[in-house]
């Protein structure tokens, strides 16, 4: 195993304490060592040190020979000075003290005093640093300056100019972080202000985030606005379930209803970022469409019911060896997945379940772990931030998978990785690209075994096998099929072969032509180059699906169903009910028709099949043909785990109590077994996972030790 490289360490004094800290760690970050702080505005530990408004003014010493400090003339900024040998840093003397007296006396002469009505009163770094180091009243009686109020720079963000203590931290954020750069300083001097160029609306995908990072109430949150203050909220750790990432949130509630998301930290997963999507997507929690009731259709009708009258009829309709399927959305937790695989395969006999909806499908033996025997392990989104390279295919990853965005945005921002990207219309990711591939669409496959055989010619090793079916692969060919020019395919190659590169794509390719074969070039690609192919899913618990059976052709675990015994995928499934030969088909947390490219086919196979479970949160198109409605928990409104794109299972635990006469997911598939026949029941989400980590090693019950 190779050595961990030893980090150089100096030996500096804090306030008299000495203590070895890296060399070249910022003086803001040695103190926090120590338990101390040094008051900031700025400064962010995420952004590059600016200096720009003072408050982390110290004392800064060196120690002669004699033992005796000899001081600085001048205070130095904490946030941009080095921790170098033999410094001696001075935090609480009655210089420093002055000194910040200062700073805050000149950032409140034209800020507002309208904490009362601030959206950030109660949580603001500006207020807290004024209570605890700045001076006690005001010498300042002239008129403040006024500037407009209430700015909308986009529907998230309000900008309020007058409370700007011009810190920079937005501006750095796009600059940085999100790499959209849509805000800047406009003007100078008492005329500064951040704002977008030319006026524009602030379009960012990440704009949320400069709402949490602003020191001041100068950016606040619009659809949180004057909806409640900080100490009327209850804050719990939540899990974000808008897309595939697993971002770590706080949820904040009031009087039983969200009110607001804010990144939480996890530095292997999103660090403290979220995307717009996840900060301001959770309305659903509080819609009007809310499916509270069970419904059951009464000739034309849909009538609210009693629980135990859905199930008799669902039992009549589902069971006595009937044609009957489930699909699934990828909103549904682990448990409410294993337990409905369970219900089906136990009780109604059937393997018909699918939780997919692109264009190819792939069989047990078309998966790559199968098909090509790599073992299916997609890369951490922490793995990439040290990449030398990194191919992104086919995807747009700031729409796809925002956090692995920013992640890969990091590594070539901070380590100069060279990220290729392959595309056929442009993505975010173009901005810092090394190399853009931008290909006919339709040519993916031909790009794919180009980019395999550029990576061959230039010294990648792989099988023989490989490279016999390379033998009628040509760049030339390539380029004039896929329209890219032959050298940059080749230039590609090189950097992939030398760089040790991740593949990244995401389950969007398996709606192309010839999906199957690109995904078999890609996987062969990333797993010679030693840095390995990752197939990322899109919805919530997409992968937790997968591991866990909602499949026709796979048990949990992973284990193959022989081939006489199989059911039918989605496109199956859907042709059949348009066709009467399934009678009754199950919708668990998804409407087809939005999640479906066929619209007609699923209008006729929701209109011709017999009976139709509809098992949702909202209300949906779909609904409106259902035979039975069940109304269905969200995520934040139950106990349970997820599963992300990275296979990182995380729990989430019931924060909102329960709407109207909704139900766990797999409470209901529990209790429709209970009816059918005698078995001992799961009491809790937790025994479930004991008994998924039984079937499915990945998982372990361990996620709910800490009860």
């Amino acid at each position: 195993m190779a050595a961990v490289a030893a980090t150089e360490t100096v030996t500096i004094s804090i306030n008299d304490v000495e203590l070895k800290v890296p060399k070249g760690e910022i003086i803001v970050e040695s103190v926090k060592r120590l338990g101390l702080e040094i008051p900031i505005f700025c400064y962010h530990s995420r952004l590059k040190p600016v200096g720009m408004c003072r408050m982390c003014l110290v004392e800064v010493g060196f120690k002669g020979q004699d033992g005796v400090v000899k001081k600085m003339p001048k205070p130095q900024a904490g946030c941009t000075l080095p921790a170098s040998e033999g410094m001696a840093i001075y935090t609480d003397s009655e210089a420093v003290h002055k000194d910040r007296r200062g700073v805050l006396e000149f950032l409140l002469i034209n800020h507002p005093l309208d904490c009362p009505i601030c959206d950030r009163g109660g949580e603001c770094p500006l207020q807290n640093n004024t209570l605890f180091y700045g001076p006690s009243t005001s010498r300042f009686v002239e008129l403040k300056r006024h500037l407009p109020k209430a700015f909308p720079l986009s529907q998230y963000v309000t900008l309020d100019l007058e409370r700007c203590i011009q810190c920079g931290r937005c501006v750095r954020f796009t600059e940085e972080i999100s790499g959209d750069s849509q805000l800047a300083f406009r003007f100078r001097g008492a005329q500064m202000q951040p704002s977008t160029f030319e006026m524009r609306d602030f379009e960012s995908k990440f704009s949320g985030n400069v709402i949490e990072i602003c020191p001041v109430g100068a950016l606040t949150n619009a659809v949180y606005r004057f909806r409640a203050r900080p100490w009327d909220l209850e804050t719990k750790p939540a899990i974000c379930t808008v897309c595939s990432n697993g971002c770590n949130v706080w949820f904040d509630y009031r009087v039983d209803k969200m009110v607001r998301i804010n990144g939480r930290t996890n530095e292997a997963v999103n660090e403290e970022w979220t995307c717009d999507k996840g900060k301001f997507g959770h309305e659903f929690y509080n819609s009007e469409k809310r499916l509270t009731t069970p419904l059951i259709r009464n000739e034309d009708q849909l009538q609210p019911c009693a629980w135990p009258d859905t199930y008799a009829k669902i039992l009549d309709a589902f069971t006595g060896g009937k044609r009957v399927g489930a699909l699934v959305g990828g909103t549904s937790s682990n448990e409410d997945v294993f337990m409905l695989q369970r219900l089906f395969r136990g009780l109604f006999k059937s393997n018909n379940l699918d939780h997919r909806f692109t264009k190819t499908l792939q069989t047990f033996e078309q998966r790559t772990e199968n098909a090509l025997g790599f073992p299916d392990a997609p890369n951490s989104i922490e793995s990439y931030e040290h990449r030398s390279a990194i191919l992104v295919f086919g995807c747009s990853l700031a729409d796809e998978e925002p956090i692995l965005f920013l992640r890969v945005r990091k590594a070539w921002f901070n380590h100069a990785a060279k990220v290729i990207v392959a595309s056929d219309k442009p993505t975010d990711a173009d901005s810092f690209a090394h190399l853009v591939l931008r290909y006919k669409p339709g040519t993916e496959g031909a790009l794919a075994a180009g980019l395999l055989k550029a990576a061959v010619d230039a010294g990648l090793k792989v099988s023989d096998a490989v490279k016999k079916s390379l033998s009628g692969v040509s760049l030339e060919a390539a380029a004039k099929e896929t329209g890219i020019k032959a050298p940059d395919i080749a230039e590609a190659g090189k950097v992939l072969a030398e760089g040790g590169a991740p593949v990244i794509t995401t389950r969007n390719l398996l709606n192309v032509a010839n999906a199957n074969d690109v995904i078999g070039s890609l996987a062969v690609l990333g797993n010679a180059t030693g840095g390995g192919y990752s197939l990322y899913s899109l919805e919530a618990n997409d992968q937790g699906c997968e591991e866990l059976g909602i499949l026709p052709d796979m048990l949990p675990g992973r284990k193959a169903i022989p081939e006489k015994d199989r059911g039918m995928d989605t496109h199956a499934m859907l042709q059949a009910c348009a066709d009467g030969k399934i009678r009754a088909l199950w919708l668990a947390n998804v409407d087809p028709f939005q999640a479906y490219p066929d619209r007609d086919l699923v209008a006729r196979a929701l209109e011709n099949v017999e009976f139709l479970v509809y098992q949702g949160i909202l209300e949906s198109e779909a609904l409106n043909y259902a035979s039975v409605v069940l109304p269905t928990h969200a995520p934040a409104e139950s106990d349970g785990t997820f599963t992300s794109m990275e296979k990182r299972v995380q729990r989430i635990r019931r924060i909102l109590p329960v709407k109207g006469e909704s139900k766990d997911g797999w409470r209901v598939y529990q209790e429709i077994l209970l009816r059918a026949k005698l078995s001992a029941p799961f009491f809790s989400a937790g025994e479930i996972m004991k008994a998924i980590s039984a079937e499915a090693p990945m998982y372990s019950a361990d996620v709910y030790a800490a009860e």
